[in-house]
């Protein structure tokens, strides 16, 4: 997709699409006014004659007789007093993607700052960044090409093309960086697995200036990983664990750390898990797809932050080497753990991963991602995903950015019933709860706060938000969302990146 600014007063697409905002009450906003100018009152009279509602988000496509275009795309703006937020720009972009796509190969968007009550020259910067992220489309292994997208190009009218365009860069790469995350959660697993991900992160951030490290089997077998180990045993391809480190900021300051789950397939192992919907575990190593993408994002934009993504990979697969229910094992810890069920896989690999990431880099804090559970979707659906945390101050920033960015977290509990529920009658743990503590995604959380020590941490449980198969909730079509790039990138930029 090509996306560039122009004046509105000075230039009107030749041919292709207009795209102009209309309020609720059927007013036309100050841009759509100019417009209409143009074109001998064919949007005031188009949206009369239709009884178009301008609820948000809500659209119209015209036809002119005659003028410099092809159609014009009424967009409901909602009510005239709205005071539009980064995200409501960004959806009210990404639905004029959705729109225009079937209708021509260009689109001009009028639609200024005035017309949406936003206090800064970033609105048209944002309706940009929720387009480019809807256009997004994973047809990588289809011979026949989608031919309803027409749409190729979008030019931003804007009456400061330069702050538009500036507020833009930034966003474009951070969209660089949603685009890989989504991307690889999107490959199939005998494309992607630990060696071939360990491999892109290579390819993808070395020669952005973070500096890559990879530890195969022999190495974490050496250090005691034997959490993550177990769970990889049963499969041909080995595991591996990547440190990416990116250091934007003086080496004394202390890094921030982002540990990601990175199933790469997950049968369930021994335990196995129903065939049906098993082709969905393609997308457990969700967690270290969004770690892969953020440090995109960080570097492209050069963040002046130390920041550290550690991506364990593992294949969960049942075979006769495989992990048995009832195996105890001995994690980097210390620590043991009784298996009760190898489908609760996850905790184990990140269990390794945390204390690894404490113990060697010293982080002044941790934040992993995992689709760990489906108990969480049962909890908040589709919409959230589940913020754990041993330290308030942590999850408030995390929150704050949930807001700004509309990648939703809702904050979950961690107590002590809930860790007593996880001990174990032979081993220091047991790898899920009690039958009579319930709570599986607090559970899981319990277990992997048994990691940590005391640096301030927080778990992201994605099971529910890393895919959608709506287009309601997240600015992407059905599939991969690349969930928390965004949300992190503005964590790291609102709090350390200034």
């Amino acid at each position: 997709m090509v996306m560039e600014t122009a004046s509105f007063v000075d230039k009107l697409p030749d041919g292709g699409c207009l795209a102009v905002g209309v309020y609720a009450d059927g007013t036309l906003s100050p841009s759509a006014v100019a417009a209409d100018e143009k074109f001998g009152g064919i949007i005031a009279k188009g949206v009369k004659k239709h009884a178009f509602s301008g609820k948000l988000s809500e659209s119209l496509c015209l036809t002119p007789p005659d003028g410099p275009v092809d159609h014009v795309l009424v967009v409901g703006l909602g009510d005239v007093a709205k005071q539009f937020t980064e995200f409501d720009l960004e959806k009210l972009g990404a639905s004029i993607w959705a729109a225009a796509a079937p209708l021509d190969n260009a689109i001009a968007v009028a639609i200024a700052a005035a017309d949406v009550h936003h206090p800064d020259n970033g609105a048209v910067s944002h309706i940009g960044f929720g387009a480019l992220l809807r256009s997004w489309d994973f047809d990588k292994y289809k011979s026949k090409k989608n031919e309803k997208n027409k749409l190729r190009s979008i030019t931003l009218l804007a009456s400061d093309c330069a702050a538009a365009e500036n507020g833009f860069a930034e966003l474009q790469k951070i969209a660089a960086g949603v685009f890989l995350t989504r991307s690889v959660v999107s490959e199939p697993a005998n494309v992607i697995y630990p060696e071939s991900l360990a491999e892109t992160a290579l390819q993808e951030l070395l020669p952005l200036g973070v500096f890559v490290e990879i530890l195969d089997q022999r190495q974490m077998k050496d250090l005691g990983m034997n959490a993550l180990l177990g769970v990889a045993q049963g499969s041909v391809n080995e595991p591996r664990l990547v440190i990416l480190r990116w250091n934007g900021a003086d080496d004394s300051q202390q890094p921030i750390a982002f540990v990601g789950k990175g199933v790469t397939f997950d049968s369930g192992g021994i335990s196995l898990k129903p065939g049906e919907g098993m082709h969905e575990m393609r997308c457990d190593m969700a967690g270290s797809g969004t770690v892969l993408g953020l440090l995109k994002a960080v570097a492209l934009n050069k963040l002046p932050v130390n920041v550290l993504g550690i991506m364990a990979l593992v294949e969960n697969m049942p075979s006769g080497a495989a992990q048995r229910p009832g195996d105890v094992v001995k994690s980097i810890s210390g620590q043991t753990i009784e298996v009760l069920n190898t489908d609760a896989e996850g905790r184990l690999i990140l269990a390794d991963a945390l204390w690894y990431t404490q113990d060697r880099f010293s982080p002044r804090m941790m934040i992993d991602l995992a689709t760990l559970t489906g108990a969480i979707i049962v909890a908040l659906g589709h919409e959230f995903a589940g913020l754990f945390s041993n330290d308030d101050d942590l999850a408030d920033k995390i929150a704050k950015s949930s807001v700004r960015t509309g990648e939703k977290v809702w904050r979950m509990p961690l107590t002590e019933h809930f860790d007593k529920g996880i001990d174990s009658e032979v081993a220091d743990m047991q790898n899920i709860g009690k039958a009579n503590v319930r709570g599986g995604s607090i559970t899981a959380a319990q277990f992997l706060k048994r990691f940590v020590n005391n640096v301030p941490w927080a778990h992201l449980d994605i099971a529910g938000v890393e895919s959608s198969s709506s287009d309601d909730l997240f600015l992407c079509a059905k599939g991969a969302t690349g969930f928390g790039v965004h949300l992190l990138y503005d964590f790291l930029r609102e709090n350390y990146g200034k």
